[in-house]
């Protein structure tokens, strides 16, 4: 009888040092740079506007990373994400804000709704694909946009309604923090609170593309049938990406909506999902810390462009103005230009660029 041979110890030992996400000298001195990055720039950057325009960064790289879970690894392509995030924001306005739950349940009972309507519009993705799922998935901003005017009650009809749902965590307010004697603002308490539950989910969505369902979905996202053959059960898999994507989304809208306080039907329009979609062509489909990267490329755009609308010639701010394009017409052009170039000419995105750099110290001199 033939021996079994067993697997030399180096090869053991390379194999798991890849399955670690932290696995070498340098990613974890990285990791520990990033750590004392979030601890630290609260309390150098206190301008209240570069704040703001990092948590809003935070919360679109929250949406961005569910998005990507749906289209970049499963190739579900879906136009409705903006639906799913104002159903997070008006559960926050629910739960957090009338029922007067802390943060942990109001984040908990967003994510429980954004994965049951997930659920029930993922079986469409078993029966279409490609351009027939994105009209699918584009007709939910639409029939969103209809409930969040109607149903009044819950939303506030188009005047929009206040989200009250606190920052807190048992004794702990987030919103108005007080460590060591020192106090902290409103915008650094929820700079730290963003942040930490960006990392949270980033390291919960790279265990998932690493395992045995990550795999299952990049199957999929390939060749659908090819993945029945070789045992993946296909529809599971994209009703339950759906799921995630959707819980995902409706987090990133219930802490939207409990930051910015008021919320109307205006936020969740067609503009938004295009933007999602721009998020991620940019930073990279598939990847993770992709998402991250376009969310702080391209989701702090409309923030600096608002802020600085008076000193972009031919723009015309808010207030008015002689300017030949708005600021709102602007955005939606920037977000077209950025899917189209980086399309063309940059299909993995930063992350691409990331990769070619890192590729090109590793094996300098000799690379060329």
């Amino acid at each position: 009888m033939a021996r079994a041979v067993k697997p030399h110890r180096n090869l053991v030992l390379d194999y798991s040092q890849d399955l670690r996400l932290f696995g070498t000298p340098l990613a974890r001195t990285g990791l520990g740079l990033m750590l004392v990055t979030l601890l630290v720039l609260p309390t150098v950057v206190q301008d209240d506007f570069w704040l703001s325009v990092l948590i809003y960064s935070g919360i679109t790289a929250i949406g961005a990373i569910g998005l990507n879970l749906l289209t970049g690894y499963c190739g579900q392509i879906s136009l409705g994400h903006a639906f799913f995030i104002g159903a997070g924001a008006y559960c926050a306005a629910l739960a957090g804000g009338r029922a007067g739950l802390p943060l942990p349940l109001w984040l908990l009972v967003s994510a429980l709704v954004g994965a049951v309507l997930g659920g029930l519009i993922g079986p469409f993705a078993l029966r279409l694909r490609g351009h027939y799922l994105a009209i699918i998935t584009l007709g939910l901003v639409f029939i969103g946009e209809h409930l969040w005017r109607n149903l009044r009650e819950v939303t506030g009809g188009n005047n929009g309604t206040s989200v009250l749902a606190q920052a807190t965590i048992g004794p702990v307010d987030l919103g108005a923090l007080e460590l060591a004697g020192e106090s902290y603002s409103r915008n650094q308490g929820w700079f730290w609170l963003v942040w930490v539950l960006v990392a949270v989910i980033a390291l919960l969505a790279k265990n998932i593309a690493r395992t045995r369902p990550g795999r299952a979905l990049r199957a999929v996202r390939d060749h659908d049938q090819a993945a029945e053959v070789i045992g993946v059960r296909a529809g599971r898999y994209k009703v339950g990406a759906f799921m995630v994507s959707s819980a995902i989304a409706a987090v990133a809208g219930a802490l939207f909506g409990a930051y910015q306080q008021h919320v109307t039907p205006d936020e969740w329009t067609l503009l938004l999902s295009i933007q999602y979609i721009a998020i991620i062509i940019v930073g990279g489909l598939g990847t993770v810390f992709g998402s991250i990267l376009g969310a702080v490329f391209v989701g702090a755009l409309p923030a600096l462009i608002e802020e600085y609308s008076e000193y972009i010639p031919g723009v015309a701010d808010s207030a008015g103005g002689d300017g030949f394009i708005s600021v709102f017409a602007l955005n939606q052009a920037i977000f077209g230009l950025l899917i189209v170039v980086f399309l063309v000419f940059e299909p993995r995105g930063l992350a691409g660029i990331w990769f070619r750099v890192r590729a090109y110290f590793r094996t300098w001199p000799f690379s060329y």
